[in-house]
């Protein structure tokens, strides 16, 4: 793989990726994005429906990330040994039994196995769409990334999260909480219906499919190794600011027990090796991660600040942020399309760092104009970080680790956004106001800060025009 310079996507492209192929893979990326803010304006009236203190269902947010944490490279490897197109059916049917089991749940126990069935399933999709993307670019010759395509599936699968905000207050303020859930349905359905008439069928799957072939071929002793270092460093970060060492200490010994474990794996599902030998593979996913926290930080921290600072309701808050949302969509085709990597991403550090240090002069009787124009900055961010960022993903691994890679990819992602939610959770733990908000925005720019160093001191993104294979 060669980071040359290459024309912009052509019509051979647009002529391989027909809307009927694309259209299922957009409508199903954007599940996991939409669910992961949709919950937040109904936790208020699920908490007096199901008789638990709202303290407690912040176990919803919690058990989506932790799922889709470890689905979402768990999807990618799957699609690899089994086929992409079977395994994005699958994740949608788990979809639609996790929107079903929610929108008629009685308890709280009913509802956080919903969030975690909707996690799983909808974290399927995008490592799903990524190998599809690749193997037909493959087997129509392209030499460039299909950017256009790449773009559209990262605006679906990333940048509409900010939409679960306002959609959330407006189905709960019509129709009730459960409807957080049962929105999931048609939308299943229809990327369902879509995927298995409009993508063509996998190959037969080769080898042998006894149990314990199947084991070794999946590596379920590194899925379950992944899975358990993830879930304690999740419990950790939840716990804050009254951290549980022995949980931290028991993520580190399942983590390094993990790492043992997949040196020595025949076919090891988190490819240490992978990220040694591919140290930009690395800086990708360490990227990816920085502006996540901060995106992430902006998405649920200041909404709570403009909720308890300008009494603003949720529903006035998420739009608030839908500008940001929309910025950022507008500028991810057009890089993603002429496969653009070096200078959004310098954009990208350049603008989270400057947006970070806006936060830092807002106050509770900062003008509405000057709050929108620093989200619209993030919104730039969001923009040039996912469409940059994933065009170098697909072409720093082969077809048979893409799956995976995608997956690892949007794993950091979750781990950006639950350290978004640690911060968040350690500084306002008492009260919500402009100092603490302050607080926050400082840790944004010392994260801000790194981000840039790790984009100017990559020799390889400073060399990269645009992204070829």
């Amino acid at each position: 793989m060669t980071p040359e310079t290459v024309p912009p996507d052509t019509s051979p492209t647009t002529n391989t990726f027909s809307w009927r192929f694309v259209t299922p893979l957009f409508t199903g990326s954007a599940i996991n994005a939409i669910n992961t803010s949709l919950i937040a304006t109904a936790l208020v009236p699920i908490a007096a429906a199901v008789h638990v203190s709202v303290g407690r269902t912040a176990v919803l947010v919690s058990a989506l990330y932790l799922a889709s944490a470890i689905a979402q490279p768990l999807g990618g490897k799957l699609a690899e040994e089994f086929g992409p197109r079977r395994v994005f059916l699958a994740g949608i049917l788990i979809v639609l039994a996790g929107g079903t089991v929610g929108g008629v749940g009685q308890d709280l126990t009913a509802l956080v196995v919903a969030r975690v069935l909707i996690g799983v399933g909808s974290s399927a999709v995008y490592p799903s769409a990524m190998l599809l993307i690749r193997r037909r670019a493959e087997a129509a010759g392209l030499d460039a990334p299909p950017g256009g395509v790449l773009g559209g599936l990262m605006i679906a699968g990333a940048a509409t999260s900010a939409l679960g905000l306002p959609m959330g207050g407006l189905l709960v303020d019509a129709w009730g909480w459960r409807t957080t859930f049962l929105i999931n349905l048609p939308f299943a359905l229809l990327a369902l219906a879509m995927a298995f008439f409009w993508i063509p069928a996998d190959p037969p799957v080769e080898g042998s499919r006894t149990p314990r072939e199947l084991a070794a071929r999946l590596d379920v002793a590194g899925i379950v190794g992944f899975g358990g270092a993830i879930a304690a460093l999740l419990v950790f970060l939840k716990g804050l600011p009254h951290p549980d060492w022995l949980v931290l200490g028991l993520a580190v010994v399942i983590g390094a027990g993990l790492v043992w474990w997949e040196l020595r794996a025949r076919r090891p599902f988190f490819d240490v090796r992978l990220l040694g030998t591919n140290p930009a593979l690395t800086r990708t996913y360490l990227r990816f991660a920085v502006a996540s926290l901060c995106v992430y930080t902006v998405l649920y921290g200041l909404t709570q600040w403009l909720q308890a600072g300008r009494h603003l309701s949720s529903e006035a808050a998420g739009l608030l942020l839908l500008p940001m949302t929309a910025l950022s969509a507008l500028l991810v085709r057009p890089i993603s399309r002429r496969n653009l990597v070096r200078m959004p991403l310098i954009v990208a550090a350049v603008s989270c760092l400057a947006a970070s240090a806006g936060v830092l002069a807002l106050t509770a009787s900062t003008p509405t104009a000057w709050i929108v124009a620093i989200t619209l900055v993030f919104g730039i961010t969001l923009g040039t970080t996912i469409s940059a960022n994933q065009t170098t993903l697909y072409t720093q691994v082969g077809t048979g680790e893409l799956g995976t890679a995608a997956g690892l990819f949007r794993t950091f992602g979750f781990l950006g956004s639950i350290a978004s939610s640690a911060l968040i959770s350690v500084v306002f733990q008492t009260q919500v106001n402009d100092h603490r908000l302050h607080m926050i925005a400082l840790v944004m720019v010392i994260v801000s800060l790194l981000g840039l160093i790790l984009v100017v001191t990559d020799r390889t993104v400073m060399a990269r025009v645009r992204a070829r294979v």
